[in-house]
């Protein structure tokens, strides 16, 4: 089965006060997930908004990596449960 889908990613990043936030937006067509993420400038720090940007960025799609991983296996799981029938044990012959 040959299949193409398109997924749609924005990314939104947001600066204030030697703290830069991001927020990733994920439309799958059936499901919107949101990842977050924070990154703060040491006051000691030189401030480079790039890399507050680059980690907030980072930590953010890691969340909606994390996000993703969770919804997979949830449906992995009621797929297998599905399959095996009410009252069953995965497993079990």
């Amino acid at each position: 089965m040959t299949r193409t889908a398109e997924w749609k990613i924005r990314l939104y990043l947001f600066e204030e006060d030697n703290t830069t936030k991001a927020r990733v937006v994920l439309d799958t067509g059936t499901a919107v997930l949101t990842g977050h993420g924070v990154a703060r400038c040491n006051a000691e720090d030189r401030d480079v908004p790039e890399i507050g940007d680059e980690l907030a960025a980072g930590r953010a799609l890691h969340d909606l990596d994390r996000q993703l991983m969770t919804t997979a296996h949830g449906d992995m799981e009621a797929l297998q449960t599905t399959q095996s029938g009410p009252g069953t044990t995965r497993g079990a012959p």
